[in-house]
């Protein structure tokens, strides 16, 4: 025992610096930061794969994990589009999966917004337009936002919601979402009948 105590006399206390914070996680941060001071509340996101090989989702769950934590700061993925604020969509969008796109499209709530994820959801990626595919959703829903990358990082799918969400301030979405109500809901209005796109 004596041996290890003269030992550690001589050799000291030997620490490694402290290490600096991980550039990738303060993005993160502060991005979080920005999309909650922008929207003012939660956003709730629908993901919608439409014909992707998955590459994208993978990215995308990883926004869950701790690392990310985007559920602590009040970003939720919701099961219904009914409940969503922004539709975030991935893959080109394959013949079968159009009417099932359009639809979410519809069951959303105005002032809604549509993000394309990756490759394939911005261009068509490998895959372009086909006898199977449609190929990128601009061609099916319109689209707010473009995130470009085979699969993008998660730091770039929060960057491509906070533009998202920049583009167009809540106010301004939802006053135009009412001007195209009510010039489209006059005659609708009389009648009973739901406005059409």
């Amino acid at each position: 025992m004596l041996q290890i105590l003269r030992q550690i006399a001589r050799t000291g206390i030997k620490t490694d610096a402290l290490p600096e914070p991980d550039l990738e996680r303060v993005v993160a941060s502060r991005l979080h930061d920005k999309i909650l001071a922008t929207l003012g509340r939660a956003l709730t996101i629908r993901q919608v794969d439409a014909g992707s090989c998955n590459g994208c989702e993978l990215e995308i769950h990883a926004l869950a994990n701790p690392y990310y934590n985007i559920e602590g700061r009040g970003i939720r993925f919701v099961a219904s589009p009914r409940h969503a604020d922004l539709l975030l969509v991935t893959g080109p969008v394959s013949k079968h999966m159009a009417i099932a796109l359009v639809r979410t499209y519809d069951a959303t709530p105005d002032p809604k917004l549509v993000v394309a994820v990756g490759d394939c959801g911005c261009t068509g990626g490998i895959f372009g337009e086909s006898y199977a595919s449609l190929g990128r959703v601009g061609n099916v829903i319109p689209v707010d936002v473009e995130i470009p990358g085979c699969p993008p990082t998660p730091t770039a799918l929060l960057s491509g919601i906070l533009a998202a969400i920049t583009a167009r301030p809540p106010e301004a979405r939802r006053d135009a979402a009412r001007g195209d109500n009510d010039a489209r809901g006059d005659d609708d209005a009389q009648t009973g009948e739901p406005p059409q796109p």
